[in-house]
């Protein structure tokens, strides 16, 4: 079987950058605003990384039980080829969503008790975005669901378990960081546009259709840069350190609306833009250090 390091490295490239990413914006904040609270920003880590692999293995199996993944472009899925079974991928999932708890029963204990009820939400989120009867990811609102969780709750619960605060410097943060990981969601759908169509799996992208899916990467990158000036003028202008992004988020850019590239040609856009969402997050944390 896979082990799930090669799995995370090889085949899931958006893993890692979007668990760290929001930790760092948030801690970042935290450390502008008051003091970061280390212990408190690994454990944050801890439920963001433990979060990512839950969902990716949950998204895994629903999809690798429905025949979704039979004829995929992009990167393997352990059920789909037949690397893994169902129940072990279940298993994995369930696993993953236990550590996130645990470690997230333990900020809550020691910040504020209404958070497990966000951490439930999250969870409950995670599974049913593939999973369930009727998956809201097969409607079109994946986008919404990566937004609002590993985007906007990400950031800004990181920076709250820190100050116990609400900082608006977060909210921008957290939409910096949710446009991006859009952006690999969206060229993740973008890809598989066609075999999606024939599976009846309606994402944004099916809905939208290829040119104004391409569009809507494009604007989705300007966002990312809207919102980190929005952190600066919130806080100081070290800051926009954290449009160091930009370099490889252009070279995606140019794959997506220049090249139009399609199918596997996608697939390096994948880690330019996991690549793009941790320099803004590292640039978020630096930069506010500095400040």
């Amino acid at each position: 079987m896979t082990t799930t390091a090669e799995w995370i490295a090889g085949s899931r490239p958006r893993t890692l950058p979007a668990a760290v990413a929001p930790v760092l914006a948030g801690t970042g904040v935290a450390a502008y605003v008051d003091e970061p609270v280390w212990w408190k920003a690994a454990l944050a880590l801890v439920v963001s990384l433990a979060l990512q692999v839950a969902v990716n293995y949950a998204n895994d199996y629903s999809d690798g039980i429905r025949g979704t993944d039979e004829d995929r472009v992009g990167p393997m899925r352990l059920v789909g080829s037949g690397a893994a079974t169902a129940k072990a991928v279940k298993l994995a999932a369930f696993a993953a969503f236990g550590v996130a708890g645990v470690a997230g029963l333990v900020l809550a204990l020691t910040t504020s008790w209404w958070l497990v009820a966000i951490g439930a939400v999250c969870i409950l989120a995670a599974w049913f975005y593939t999973g369930g009867k009727n998956p809201y990811g097969y409607l079109g609102l994946g986008e919404v669901m990566v937004f609002v969780f590993f985007g906007l709750v990400a950031v800004i619960g990181t920076a709250y378990v820190q100050t116990e605060t609400f900082e608006i410097p977060a909210l921008y943060a957290g939409i910096a960081i949710g446009a991006l990981a859009c952006a690999i969601l969206v060229t993740n759908n973008l890809r598989d546009i066609p075999t999606d169509r024939e599976v009846g799996k309606r994402t944004l992208a099916v809905k939208l259709g290829d040119e104004r899916t391409r569009a809507f990467f494009a604007l989705l990158i300007a966002a990312a840069a809207i919102a980190v000036l929005g952190v600066a003028l919130e806080t100081t202008w070290w800051a926009l350190l954290a449009l160091v992004y930009v370099v490889p988020a252009a070279q995606a850019v140019r794959i997506v609306v220049g090249a139009r590239a399609a199918g596997p040609g996608l697939i390096p856009v994948l880690s330019k833009t996991g690549v793009s969402e941790l320099l803004l997050g590292l640039g978020l944390f630096v930069g506010l250090l500095l400040g």
